[in-house]
């Protein structure tokens, strides 16, 4: 005779069952439990995510710094280039410094001690290129200069000084008009012009060779004290120069000579 099982009896079982199933899932070890390896399945894919993000950023950064290396190299052979072609025309330009002073030492011989170069007068004294500018008049004089024409050079540049004060070039202008005066012999008239650059023109480059030319005037005055202070100051002030240089050589000379 078949008997229906109660709640009471089932009830135990339900109890014992989930119990049993409780421990089996407890006892389950974690690599064999789905959901730890679905974890660490997730966390596995996450890791390799992360490396591949670090490993870009890293290579960005990489080439970040390659790049910057290649400019460097680049900008370096730019200002090696450029140092080299200050260098080339700083020496084209001492070569030529001392071409031209050679070439007045030579044409001083030429004139019999104590010349003094003639003064022009009336249309002589007007502006070389009338309707020109500074630039044009600057450039007229130095040809004038350039070409033995002493005195037509000193009347011009006189003039470019009275017409153009204010020029970038007046400073210049007043040095060859010393020039113009030394390489004549007329060492006094010469001083006060080399003397008025250094003066009125204290920012410019012709000052280490106005000086250099205040010695020079002086040592042919036979005024050997105010020669050497001159001298000694290019040399002191402006040594890297080439004024600097032929102080030097006609200091070496006063001390041969005895002054």
């Amino acid at each position: 005779m078949y008997v229906r099982p109660t709640r009471t009896v089932l009830r135990p079982l339900i109890v014992a069952g989930l119990g049993l199933l409780a421990a089996a899932c407890a006892t389950t070890p974690p690599e064999e439990d789905p959901v730890y390896q679905k974890l660490s399945e997730l966390d596995g894919r996450l890791l390799r995510i992360e490396r591949v993000l670090n490993n870009q950023s890293l290579l960005d950064l990489v080439q970040n710094v390659e790049a910057a290396k290649t400019e460097a190299r680049a900008l370096r052979g730019q200002i090696e280039e450029l140092e080299f072609e200050l260098e080339t025309r700083r020496e084209q330009q001492r070569e030529l410094y001392a071409d031209f002073d050679s070439r007045l030492a030579r044409l001083e011989q030429g004139f019999a001690p104590g010349t003094v170069a003639p003064t022009v007068t009336g249309a002589g004294s007007a502006l070389p290129v009338p309707e020109g500018g500074d630039r044009a008049n600057y450039q007229a004089a130095f040809d004038l200069l350039k070409a033995g024409q002493y005195a037509e050079a000193g009347a011009a540049f006189t003039q470019f000084l009275e017409t153009f004060p204010q020029s970038n070039l007046a400073d210049n202008a007043q040095y060859w008009l010393g020039e113009s005066q030394y390489v004549t012999k007329n060492y006094q008239q010469a001083l006060q012009d080399f003397r008025k650059v250094v003066e009125r023109y204290p920012q410019s480059r012709k000052i280490p060779d106005a000086l250099l030319k205040i010695g020079y005037c002086n040592y042919e005055l036979k005024s050997w004290s105010e020669a050497r202070q001159a001298l000694t100051t290019v040399q002191q002030q402006y040594p890297d120069t080439t004024a600097a240089r032929l102080a030097g050589q006609r200091l070496a000379q006063m001390s041969s000579e005895g002054h």
